[in-house]
């Protein structure tokens, strides 16, 4: 297990949600500060505060994948395209770890059969991290 993982693990413990476990855990991967990452996630936990959206630990990892592949360029924004292939890769593995990555799917909230658990996503949110961006 990853020292990110462990992190995200114990920050999740803390209170922080999904998405803040994992952006603040891959804090190191990019230039902005745990505090910025903790404010700019708040709001993508739970499935975006409805667990009708994407899981928050998914969207939290995409918000890494963004600050640090992207080159900020707002005159000559060409680093859409790998960004996004980027985005795919690591929503494709992470469909593949949890089995979903809706949040309602993945607790099962209409079939009462659970998918994968809060503290499994995010360890996937950060190995899909790790595997895309390390």
């Amino acid at each position: 297990m990853s020292e990110r993982i462990k992190l995200a693990d114990e920050l999740h413990r803390k209170g922080f949600s999904c998405s803040q476990s994992v952006a603040v855990a891959c804090a190191d991967l990019v230039d902005v500060p745990p505090e910025t990452l903790f404010k700019a996630t708040e709001g993508y936990g739970f499935g975006m505060g409805t667990m009708d959206g994407v899981c928050g630990a998914l969207t939290g990892g995409l918000l890494i994948a963004g600050l640090k592949n992207s080159t900020g360029n707002l005159n000559s924004p060409k680093s859409k395209a790998s960004t996004m292939k980027i985005s795919k890769a690591m929503l494709t593995s992470f469909r593949k770890k949890s089995g979903a990555i809706i949040c309602r799917e993945l607790k099962g909230a209409d079939t009462g059969k659970m998918l994968c658990s809060c503290p499994d996503c995010i360890k996937h949110g950060v190995e899909v991290v790790e595997e895309n961006l390390t």
